[in-house]
């Protein structure tokens, strides 16, 4: 998933209000910061991971809230390995080819470890394998399985790639009943090109499109990263064009550059602006939209889900 360095020189950022820094004169606005926590659920949490050999989003992706999540013992679990086989500019997974097949023993160890921490809630996410027949959607589909079995109470949600259009393996991890399925957008179709190596808008939405024909019954998710250089008025079709595919829960937050070779920030969004989002969001018609700038895709996701519902 991460990339060499690109320049989106031919954006044009929105207006930005009163207030709002330039990225360039102020890299971390008061409101991206965030206090790091390391007590003892974070410390119980990180060795439960290490012992059993798992790789977290939390880390690879280097998320700001990764601290206050695992210190309330929540992480989001990555599955597949941590090679991810393509190159987005947004993210901080390594990419390149993997060394081997995926781990058919990797959902037994999920499993325990959603077991061990007592979670009532999971969240399960992957590299792209865009070398597996079936992207890697099998070993998804068996570890919600897994879970399941060993904590049948646990809500499982997953944050699936787009199997490269691959139906069939979209059904197989559908057919394991998550509780809920999330597939994020990222960006505007404009900026694809340069933030999502080998995705295709049009395809995120018939992903979401059929996976909510397949399960209507299913919350539907996906997720927007701000501040790469899209308008505001791409923006609010990108929303017209999720909210029409029947997703329930949008998340909406400010990207951060993991480093200097990755997609620089153009702007930072104020507050006020994912405010404004949120409210046009839930006019559209979602059931629920967690928008702000430290907001993640699985950042209080047991809270979005219970709110799709209400």
């Amino acid at each position: 998933m991460a990339s060499p360095f690109h320049i989106i020189s031919n954006s044009v950022a929105a207006p930005a209000p009163a207030g709002t820094p330039d990225p360039a004169s102020h890299p971390r606005p008061e409101w991206l910061r965030v206090k790091f926590f390391n007590g003892p659920n974070y410390q119980d949490l990180k060795r439960i991971m290490r012992t059993l050999g798992l790789n977290t989003v939390c880390e690879s992706a280097r998320c700001p809230n990764m601290g206050e999540c695992w210190e309330h013992r929540t992480a989001t679990f990555m599955i597949l390995g941590n090679i991810c086989t393509r190159a987005c500019g947004f993210c901080a997974v390594p990419s390149g080819k993997p060394a081997g097949p995926p781990d058919e023993l990797e959902p037994d160890r999920v499993a325990e470890a959603v077991e061990r921490m007592g979670l009532r809630y999971a969240v399960v996410t992957s590299v792209n394998r865009d070398d597996q027949p079936d992207g890697g959607a099998a070993i998804f589909a068996r570890t919600i399985s897994e879970i399941r079995r060993r904590v049948p109470a646990c809500k499982v949600e997953v944050l699936i790639p787009d199997f490269r259009g691959e139906w069939n393996a979209l059904g197989t991890v559908i057919a394991a009943r998550p509780d809920v399925l999330n597939h994020n957008t990222e960006t505007v179709p404009r900026l694809y090109h340069e933030v999502r190596k080998g995705a295709v808008y049009g395809r995120s939405l018939e992903l979401l499109r059929r996976a909510k024909s397949l399960a209507p019954e299913m919350p539907t998710k996906t997720g927007l990263m701000l501040g790469l250089g899209e308008e505001r008025e791409e923006v609010l079709a990108a929303m017209k064009d999720l909210a029409a595919q029947g997703v329930d829960i949008l998340t909406l937050g400010q990207y951060m550059q993991p480093d200097r070779e990755h997609l620089p920030i153009v702007r930072y969004i104020h507050p006020d602006e994912f405010a404004e989002y949120k409210t046009l969001g839930e006019q559209m018609g979602f059931a629920h939209v967690e928008s702000g700038p430290l907001v993640r895709s699985s950042y209080h996701a047991f809270e979005q889900e219970a709110a799709a519902h209400v």
